[in-house]
């Protein structure tokens, strides 16, 4: 079996905020739709558990979170 090659967003972007910054990770799902996934600098992963339908929306949703729970709640321990 091969592995699987993923399709990421030209939308995957870092994001800045307070000192900290995330990696926001988009990227095709498994059933037609997008993955939205924040990455912290200790690689600490938040993921979405609904598909987006487009890759805009995802971007959007992150941004979104970022901005109302504040960029500290995608940070995890580095214990």
């Amino acid at each position: 079996m091969t592995e699987q090659e993923f399709e990421q967003s030209p939308l995957t972007q870092t994001i800045s905020q307070n000192g900290h910054t995330v990696q926001v990770d988009i990227y095709r799902g498994d059933h037609g739709g997008w993955i939205l996934e924040v990455v912290d600098e200790g690689n600490n992963s938040t993921l979405w558990e609904d598909e987006f339908e487009s890759d805009q929306d995802a971007l959007d949703e992150a941004k979104a979170a970022i901005e109302e729970e504040g960029i500290e709640a995608f940070i995890g321990s580095n214990d």
